[in-house]
C-alpha cells in the first residue's frame, strides 16, 4: 500500500473512530436565540470540535416556541451551568454599553456567554470586504463595477458622529431624543442608485449634521465627555470606518446592504448577458447560452445570508479568541 493510501486510510479509520465514540465525548449545548442563528454558530463551535468533545446547538426550547436573547439567558440562570452549556447570542449594544445596565452585564461578564462583538450575524454577513466575492457568487461575473467597501466605509464614517451620541445616551437609559429607532430612520439612505452613491451620502451628512445640532442643544455637556467615550469605543471595535458593524443588524441587512447588491447585481448580469449576445455565432447559440447562464445565477438574500467572508474580521476573531481561552481553561485535560 503506497504512503498515500496509508495516510487516506489512517484518516478514514481516525473519523470512523471519532463517529463511534461520539457518545463517550463531551456533549455541549449551545443554546442560541433563533433559527437564523443556528448556521452561524455551527459554522464557528464546529472549529473546536475534537474527540474530547462537541456541541449541540439548539433552541432555548425544544417543546415551547421560545426564541430571542432573554430565553436563551434565562436557560442558564435555570440550569445547572458547569461546563456543558453555554449560550450563543447577538451583542447588540450589550457589547457597547459595557455593564451599564443588567442584560449587558450578563452579556460580558459571564463566562458562559459568547456574544457576536459586531449587533448581529446580519452585520457579520454584511462586511464590507467580502460583498464582491458574494456578488460574483450570484452573478458569476467579476468586474469591478461598483466599490463595495470604499462606499460601506463611507456610509460609516457619515454616521459614525451620531452613533457615538446613540452609545452614549444608551449608557445613560436616555431613548427619548435618539431610539435606536429614531437613529435607523436618520442613518436610511433611501433610493440607492449606482451613480448617486456621492449625492445619497452628502444628503445623509446633512440628515446626521441637523440631528447632532439639536443633540448638543439639549445635552451640552456631553462635549466634555466625547473624546473619552470615542476612546473607549475604539479600544472595542468601533471607529469611523467600521460602525457599519455595530448598527442594528437588520436595518444593515435589509435597507442598506440589499438594495445595494440588488442594483449591482442586476448591473453585472445585464453586463454579462450582453457579452454573451456580442459573441454568439448564432441565434440559437445565444439563447441556450443565455439559458445557461440564467440558471447558474443566484437569488442575493440566501447567498448573502451564507457569507462567511467575515471570518477575516477583527471581531470575528475576537468571539473566537473567547471561545478558545474558555475551553482551554475548562478542558486543561481530557474528560471521560
Amino acid at each position: 500500500m503506497s504512503r498515500l493510501q496509508n495516510h487516506i486510510t489512517s484518516d478514514f479509520v481516525r473519523a470512523a473512530n471519532m463517529m463511534r465514540s461520539k457518545t463517550a465525548r463531551k456533549r455541549i449545548i449551545a443554546y442560541v436565540e433563533s433559527y437564523d442563528d443556528i448556521f452561524f454558530w455551527r459554522t464557528v463551535l464546529s472549529q473546536f470540535e475534537d474527540e474530547t468533545r462537541y456541541f449541540e446547538v439548539m433552541l432555548p426550547s425544544r417543546t415551547k416556541l421560545k426564541r430571542g436573547k432573554k430565553s436563551v439567558l434565562m436557560n442558564l440562570l435555570r440550569s445547572n451551568v458547569g461546563d456543558s452549556m453555554i449560550a450563543c447570542v447577538d451583542a447588540d449594544y450589550d457589547y457597547l454599553l459595557q455593564g451599564t445596565n443588567e442584560m449587558s452585564r450578563e452579556v460580558v461578564g459571564n463566562p458562559y456567554v459568547f456574544h457576536t462583538y459586531v449587533y448581529a450575524i446580519e452585520n457579520f454577513q454584511c462586511y464590507a470586504p467580502s460583498l464582491h466575492n458574494v456578488a460574483v457568487s450570484v452573478t458569476l461575473n467579476d468586474s469591478k463595477i461598483f466599490a463595495f467597501q470604499k462606499y460601506i466605509e463611507a456610509y460609516s464614517k457619515v454616521i459614525y458622529p451620531l452613533f457615538v451620541w446613540s452609545i452614549w445616551l444608551y449608557r445613560k437609559a436616555d431613548y427619548s431624543n435618539l431610539s435606536i429607532s429614531d437613529f435607523n430612520k436618520i442613518v436610511d439612505m433611501g433610493h440607492f442608485t449606482v451613480g448617486g452613491t456621492a449625492q445619497s451620502l452628502n444628503r445623509l451628512a446633512v440628515k446626521v449634521k441637523n440631528k447632532l445640532k439639536s443633540l448638543n442643544r439639549i445635552y451640552p455637556h456631553f462635549a466634555k465627555e466625547k473624546e473619552k467615550l470615542e476612546t473607549e469605543l475604539s479600544h472595542l471595535g468601533v471607529n469611523p470606518q467600521t460602525t457599519y458593524l455595530y448598527i442594528q443588524g437588520h436595518h444593515l441587512f435589509d435597507n442598506i446592504v440589499m438594495p445595494m447588491m440588488k442594483k449591482v447585481c442586476d448591473m453585472l448580469i445585464k453586463e454579462r448577458e450582453m457579452e454573451i449576445q456580442k459573441t454568439a455565432i448564432h441565434y440559437t447559440q445565444m439563447r441556450n447560452e443565455l439559458s445557461c447562464y440564467s440558471h447558474s445565477v443566484e437569488d442575493i438574500e440566501p447567498v448573502l445570508k451564507r457569507n462567511v467572508g467575515y471570518v477575516l474580521s477583527e471581531p470575528f476573531r475576537r468571539l473566537l479568541d473567547d471561545i478558545g481561552r474558555f475551553l482551554s481553561k475548562t478542558y486543561a485535560s481530557p474528560q471521560s
